[in-house]
């Protein structure tokens, strides 16, 4: 009987054991407990984290974009002043060769008292500022038989009797108009018909 007993207490123990390894569907372990309120603790806290986090990002790129306005406004600035101030080179530049031009026919004026050759000298040197200004886009506005425009043209001068034909009409032209990139720099003082 003892016998019985022992395997019976065996079985007992085993059983025991057994129970000790697998827990029941009843009973909860007490990690699994801490895990959950850890987790609800991180819910909780969790939007108001990322809403920060949103803040802080959005704060970095205000300040980021303002500094970047800042830098392109100083920028702009400076390319304006050195506008201003250089704006002019490209043209002083392309006159520099009549410039030269110039004083070359005025040492030859002094050892020449030919009037012909000073007369060809200048007016190579006029034909080569023309083609310069040309270059920058300066033109001559044309006053030859031209109707009177406003736009164009400023009367200096009104020449009464000249005929139905001339009335409105530029008869002469007392100083060049000139347009830069069709843009007048300078109207033509012209004399009108009436």
């Amino acid at each position: 009987m003892e016998e019985k007993e022992i395997n019976k207490d065996e079985e007992t123990v085993k059983t025991d054991e057994m129970s000790a390894e697998q827990p029941s569907d009843n009973v909860t372990d007490e990690n699994e407990v801490e895990v959950t309120n850890d987790e609800e603790a991180q819910e909780e806290k969790d939007p108001l984290e990322a809403a920060q986090e949103q803040i802080a990002d959005l704060k970095d790129k205000y300040l980021r974009q303002v500094a970047e306005f800042d830098n392109y406004r100083k920028r702009t600035l400076k390319e304006r002043a050195e506008l201003i101030l250089n704006g002019g080179e490209k043209t002083i530049v392309a006159l520099l060769p009549v410039i030269d031009d110039m004083e070359r026919a005025m040492k030859i004026g002094e050892k020449t008292d030919d009037p012909q050759v000073l007369r060809e000298g200048m007016e190579l040197i006029y034909h080569k500022m023309m083609k310069t200004l040309e270059g920058l886009g300066v033109k001559k506005i044309d006053t030859t038989d031209a109707d009177f425009n406003t736009d164009l043209h400023a009367a200096e001068a009104l020449v009464p009797g000249m005929g139905d034909d001339k009335k409105g009409k530029v008869i002469d032209c007392i100083a060049t108009g000139y347009t830069l990139n069709d843009k007048v720099i300078r109207h033509a003082k012209v004399a009108v018909g009436q």
